[in-house]
């Protein structure tokens, strides 16, 4: 149990780092919130490539880890938009 809440934060770090990578601009967004995107788009693309048949092959699991770090760019991309470290009012001027 513990080992798989270890691999799951290391798993979701590396894939919200990936999808961080691959959005354009600099994306205001704690570590955690990275982590926590990264998980959670592991876990769905895994599901996905599942679905798709192609989610256990022989060796590496490309497919499945581009489905990821695609979903985790969309889930930066809309964190970073709607929230953000600096608040959902920051673009308005008064």
């Amino acid at each position: 149990m513990i080992s798989a809440i270890i691999s799951a934060i290391v798993v979701g770090a590396i894939v919200g780092a990936l999808g961080r990578l691959v959005v354009r601009g600099r994306q205001d967004i704690s570590m955690l919130a990275t982590i926590l995107i990264g998980i959670l788009a592991a876990v769905v693309g895994t599901f996905i490539a599942g679905a798709l048949g192609v989610g256990d092959t022989n060796g590496i699991d490309w497919i499945k880890l581009v489905i990821q770090v695609a979903l985790a760019a969309v889930g930066v991309s809309l964190y970073a938009g709607t929230w953000g470290r600096t608040g959902a009012g920051a673009g308005i001027r008064t």
